[in-house]
Order: C-alpha cells, then structure tokens, then sequence
C-alpha cells in the first residue's frame, strides 16, 4: 500500500513539473534546465517504485530516451525545436514505456499542431512582426499528462 502512495506522489510531482514546464513556455518560450533536471532526476525513483529490473528494464529506458534525444536533437539542429523541447522530450522518455513514448509523440505532434495554428493566428492577429515562436513545451506537457493516468506507465 505504501509504494501505491510512493507512485502517487511521484506521478502528482511530475504532473505539477510538466505543468509548470507549460506554464513557463507559454510566458517566456523557454523550459528551464531545472525543471529537465527534476522530470530526469525522478525518473529512477519511478523505476524502484515501479519494480523495473536493470536488465532489460533501465536499459531499454535509457536507450529510448538516447533516441528521443538524438531524434530531436537532430530537429534542433535544423532549427524545427527550441532546445528545452528537446530535454523535455528525452527526460519524460525515461519515465514511459517505449509503447507509450510512441503515444507520446504522436499525441504531442497532433497537440503540437493545434498550439501552432492557436499562435500563427493570435500572432497575425496581434500584428506582430517576424516569426511566431512556437510554445511546443505546452504540446508536449499536455501529451504527457494525457497519458499519465493510463495504465501504459508500468
């Protein structure tokens, strides 16, 4: 019953961590390292309280969360993601399960294509000059948080 609680409280911080990574990207177009280093830092403590056996367990996170990295990394490069997104995606891919990271993106690119299409017309509409940034911080939050409560998370 315990790690039950344990489980609980981990899930409620990392919810009230991608809230304030929304939050923070709406206002200020960027996600704080702090807030990558936390979602990251938590993610073993989930993998105890989850039972995650180091092999094949931890080894296949850490290799999923290499790729989401490299991916998006690769993304960055080219300029297509702010480099927050990019830690934040990698940092949460150490807490699903592969299965579930796939979900994660598919989700946060359909949610990522609403954020986009809400900021193009509110930036047109404010008459403001260059190119919209693109708060994909909150896609990739509400992805997460859609996800979290279902039972693909071990």
């Amino acid at each position: 019953m315990l790690g039950e609680y344990f489980r609980l409280a981990l899930i409620v911080a990392l919810s009230a961590l991608l809230i304030a990574a929304a939050i923070t990207d709406l206002r200020a177009r960027i996600i704080s390292n702090r807030l990558n280093i936390a979602i990251a830092a938590l993610a073993p403590l989930w993998w105890i309280a989850c039972g995650l056996d180091l092999w094949p367990g931890v080894a296949v996170q850490l290799l999923v969360c290499g790729v989401v990295f490299l991916l998006f990394a690769a993304l960055f490069s080219m300029g297509m993601m702010g480099g927050g997104d990019v830690k934040l995606l990698a940092a949460l891919a150490l807490w699903f399960p592969w299965q579930a990271v796939i979900s994660l993106l598919v989700l946060m690119a359909l949610l990522g294509g609403l954020v986009t299409l809400v900021t193009v017309i509110h930036h047109r509409m404010t008459r403001r000059l260059g190119q919209p940034e693109i708060p994909y911080g909150v896609a990739i939050s509400l992805a997460a948080l859609w996800l979290l409560p279902w039972p693909t998370i071990y």
